[in-house]
């Protein structure tokens, strides 16, 4: 096989992320988000936010790879909500087999790339992977509260859940923090969300 038939073969096998579908809601309310969707809407955050993370100087054509790569692995893995704790630690094995399988679908050095990439988001190695994991987080915050909480109440979420999320951008983000716990605390004052 070619190099560029193994290439093409990746972005095939990528485009099955659209058929993962979140449990997170498009902000219309109208269904639920793909992987895909959400991984594009991570990107435009990252390029729209990105003044908002101390320190400045960010790599952002690293932090949008990531953003891209970081939730391929659910082609295999599916999505786990992330609630879900005990489904959580068995997800982290299926994902990891997951990388393993998509990234060698690609030539070897892309593969180390994407797989580098990959691990880098997954442990928080860099400014650049916090940054993302602050967005990965942000999103689904927003489309919860832009849909009054419909997707919290349908799997148990609560207050303490997303401030435990929010806590983690306070240091490197902190206005992203603060407008985010400014919406957990108006959304359970709205019924939104229980305490």
């Amino acid at each position: 096989m070619t190099r560029l038939q193994q290439q093409i073969r990746f972005i095939l096998e990528a485009d099955k992320l659209k058929q993962v579908f979140r449990r997170t809601l498009l902000t219309d309310a109208s269904r639920l988000e793909n992987a895909a969707e959400h991984s594009w809407q991570l990107a435009i955050m990252a390029m729209v936010l990105a003044e908002h993370y101390y320190p400045m100087g960010l790599d952002l054509p690293c932090v949008l790879q990531m953003l891209l790569i970081h939730d391929l692995v659910e082609i295999d893995a599916g999505d786990v909500h992330f609630c879900d704790t005990a489904q959580r630690r068995k997800q982290m094995e299926k994902e990891a087999k997951a990388a393993d399988r998509l990234f060698n679908l690609l030539p070897h050095d892309q593969a180390q790339i994407f797989f580098g990439l990959w691990q880098e988001f997954e442990n928080q190695e860099s400014e650049e992977a916090i940054f993302a994991h602050i967005l990965d987080r942000l999103q689904p915050l927003l489309h919860g509260y832009v849909t009054e909480g419909r997707t919290w109440r349908e799997n148990g979420v609560t207050r303490h859940h997303l401030l435990s999320i929010v806590e983690s951008m306070k240091e490197s983000a902190p206005e992203i923090h603060d407008h985010a716990a400014a919406l957990i605390a108006d959304a359970v004052g709205k019924g939104f969300l229980p305490k």
